[in-house]
C-alpha cells in the first residue's frame, strides 16, 4: 500500500485550509494559529515525510515535491476536493509554492513565509553539500539538538508552539531528515520559477532573519502581483508574531476568495 501523509482536518467557518510547516517542525508549528484561522477556515495540518506521524517512506522519490503535490491533491480530493487556500513554512513554503505551480486549478490563494530553502539561489550542487554536511554529523554522533532549526533552539517561540514542537522531535530520526534533504533538494527551490506563479500569493516576512531580506526581495521583484506583509520576528513568524500573522493570513484569505468566481471565469 502507497504511504499516505498524516494529516488533520480541524472543523471551522470557511474553506479548507492546508497547512504545510517546515524542517524539524511539525503540525504543531500550528497550534497557536488554529483558533484564529478556525474563525475563517477550516485548516488541514500536514505533518512531513519522516516528522510528526508521518511515516519515512522506502522510497526516495515521495521526497521529491512533485510527489507532495500528489499527496496534497489526494488529500484535498479525500476532503471534498473543492479549492483551498495553502500556506507554506520555512521549508514547507518550497513545497506549496512548487504545488502551486503543479496545480494551480486547485488553489483561491495561497502564502509563505521566510523560506531559505524554497527560495534558494545557490543550486542543487549547494544542496548536496547541505546534505552531505548533515550525514557527515549523523555519522560522527550529533544528536538532534544540535541541529540549527532543533525547536529547542527557538527561542521566540510562542510558549505552547515551542513545547509541543520540542515533544515531537522526538518523533524525528536521522533517516527522515536525510530523506527530506536528499530527496527533496533537486526541486524545492522555485527561484527560477516564480514568474510563472499565477495563484493570488501573499508573503509574510519575518524581518529578524537577516538571510531572509534579500530573497524576499527577489520575490517581490519576480512574482507578479505578489502582496507583501513584514512583521516583527524571525524565521517562525507565524509562531512568534501569532494575531499579526493571523490577521494578514485572514484578510488575503477573504480578499482570494471574493475574487475567485472573476479569476476562473477569466480567459
Amino acid at each position: 500500500m502507497r504511504p499516505r501523509l498524516h494529516f488533520d482536518v480541524h472543523e471551522g467557518d470557511g474553506p479548507p485550509l492546508l497547512l504545510v510547516h517546515g524542517f524539524m517542525s511539525s503540525r504543531a508549528q500550528w497550534a497557536a494559529n488554529l483558533p484564529a484561522l478556525k474563525r475563517v477556515a477550516s485548516p488541514v495540518t500536514v505533518e512531513l515525510w519522516g516528522h510528526g506521524r508521518s511515516p519515512v517512506p522506502e522510497d526516495p522519490a515521495l521526497h521529491d515535491p512533485r510527489a507532495y503535490a500528489e499527496q496534497f491533491e489526494a488529500i484535498r480530493n479525500e476532503i471534498g476536493g473543492e479549492s483551498w487556500y495553502a500556506v507554506g513554512q520555512s521549508f514547507g513554503a518550497g513545497l506549496t509554492l512548487r504545488y502551486s505551480l503543479l496545480c494551480p486549478e486547485a488553489l483561491f490563494g495561497q502564502a509563505f513565509t521566510n523560506s531559505l530553502s524554497g527560495l534558494a539561489s545557490d543550486g542543487p550542487d549547494a544542496a548536496a553539500e547541505r546534505a552531505a554536511r548533515l550525514r557527515g554529523l549523523f555519522a560522527a554522533g550529533a544528536p538532534l539538538t544540535e541541529l540549527p532549526f532543533h525547536p529547542r533552539n527557538g527561542r521566540r517561540l510562542h510558549p505552547a508552539v515551542r513545547a509541543a514542537l520540542e515533544a515531537d522531535a522526538g518523533l524525528l530520526t536521522p533517516a527522515g531528515l536525510l530523506g527530506c534533504i536528499e530527496g527533496s533538494r533537486p526541486t524545492l527551490s522555485v527561484l527560477g520559477d516564480l514568474e510563472r506563479i499565477a495563484v493570488p500569493t501573499l508573503m509574510v516576512v519575518g524581518v529578524w532573519e537577516k538571510a531572509f531580506l534579500p530573497l524576499a526581495a527577489l520575490a517581490q521583484a519576480r512574482l507578479p502581483g505578489l502582496r507583501t506583509v513584514r512583521l516583527d520576528g524571525g524565521h517562525s513568524i507565524n509562531a512568534e508574531a501569532v494575531a499579526a500573522f493571523d490577521a494578514a493570513l485572514a484578510a488575503h484569505l477573504a480578499d482570494c476568495r471574493a475574487a475567485e468566481p472573476a479569476r476562473k471565469a477569466a480567459p
